[in-house]
């Protein structure tokens, strides 16, 4: 695992989407964009179980993460790393802090019945920046 720079750190915590890149069983990419965080050592997203990411996740550890920043596309960080866990503990909560973050609304306004949200935590392992 490596550190986050600083200006990884900003664009993850800042209000900046992503995309994540994981594998999918045959080996081809599979990307998402998503709602980003980071606990100062690891990128943190949320998801729902069910979709697509979560089993090519646990199948496969590896992904890939980019993010830039919304005010100026030219920063950007391009990190490739490894889930090191997914969590249900505190994902409602989580997912709600999100869309606080993104939306300025204090509840995920899209929950689905029966919906179990899983907060996903990657360790860095190589960080590429464009300042």
């Amino acid at each position: 695992m490596v550190e986050l720079p600083d200006l990884a750190t900003r664009l993850l915590q800042g209000k900046n989407f992503a995309t994540v890149a994981t594998v999918m069983g045959d080996g081809r990419p599979q990307a998402s964009v998503v709602w980003i965080d980071t606990d100062g050592t690891h990128i943190v997203f949320n998801t729902a179980e069910g979709r697509v990411k979560p089993r090519n996740m646990r199948r496969d550890a590896r992904v890939a993460v980019a993010v830039f920043d919304q005010e100026n596309p030219y920063q950007q960080a391009m990190i490739q790393g490894r889930v090191v866990a997914m969590e249900h503990e505190g994902a409602e909560e989580h997912i709600d802090a999100m869309a606080k973050k993104y939306m300025g609304v204090d509840s995920y306004p899209f929950r689905q019945e029966g919906e179990q949200r899983v907060i996903v935590r990657i360790a860095p392992e190589k960080v590429a920046l464009m300042e």
